[in-house]
């Protein structure tokens, strides 16, 4: 699971992110305008906002990327602590507030009931599509009583498509979900995993699922109907 932490002091970001990085993929924006940018790929299972920001504060990006339809789960982490702040936070689309100093435990528990509401299937670490299911702790597959053999970042593609299985999913959005913004790699490669995924669930008559939007992105289908 992916985390953006918008945060513009470094030394705060970055402490933030040794906290969470053992169970957490991390990025991390430091103004409000990177921080829409990042947001809008929409890759991410929370956003951790700060409100005093350069270029454009915490609650116009929140408002920002709620009139783009970017659903995210939004913990707003501030020193602000009037009321009128908390609910300014909550009219624009925030699902949680915490105010600094916080303790560290607190901060992980909040984020872990806000992925626990929005991903309820996620959080019992198995999801399933039809008669796959994903073991996402041991990262292991199986059709029915078959094990699927998946390499490495194959088996995390096919677990964030089947997490939102009938949506299509961009290529970009995949490579910024698995690779990460300043992976070395293009986005090329997600199309040769793509191929592998596919190869080997046509063992078990499941490729007809898999769906390549062309010059858009890829897809769990459910019907398997093109």
């Amino acid at each position: 699971m992916r985390i953006l932490i918008i945060e513009d002091e470094k030394i705060l970001s970055n402490s933030i992110k040794d906290l969470l990085k053992s169970e957490y993929e991390i990025d991390q924006a430091y103004d409000g305008e990177e921080a829409v940018l990042y947001a809008k790929q929409d890759i991410y299972d929370v956003i951790l906002l700060d409100l005093m920001l350069p270029i454009k504060n915490g609650f116009q990006v929140l408002e920002e990327i709620r009139k783009n339809k970017i659903l995210t789960p939004v913990l707003i982490l501030t020193a602000k602590d009037s009321l009128d702040d908390k609910l300014e936070g909550f009219q624009k689309g925030a699902d949680d507030y915490l105010t600094k100093p916080f303790a560290k435990e607190e901060l992980k528990a909040r984020i872990e009931a806000m992925i626990r509401r929005n991903n309820p299937k996620f959080y019992k670490n198995e999801i399933t599509f039809k008669d796959l299911k994903i073991d996402c702790n041991n990262r292991k597959a199986w059709i029915n009583e078959d094990e699927v053999k998946l390499q490495g970042k194959q088996f995390d593609m096919l677990e964030y498509l089947i997490h939102y299985q009938n949506r299509i999913i961009t290529k970009d959005q995949i490579f910024d979900k698995i690779w990460g913004f300043n992976s070395e790699t293009t986005t090329n490669v997600v199309e040769v995993y793509a191929s592998g995924i596919r190869k080997e669930l046509k063992k078990y008559d499941y490729d007809k699922y898999f769906k390549t939007i062309r010059g858009v992105g890829y897809m769990i289908k459910e019907d398997g109907k093109e």
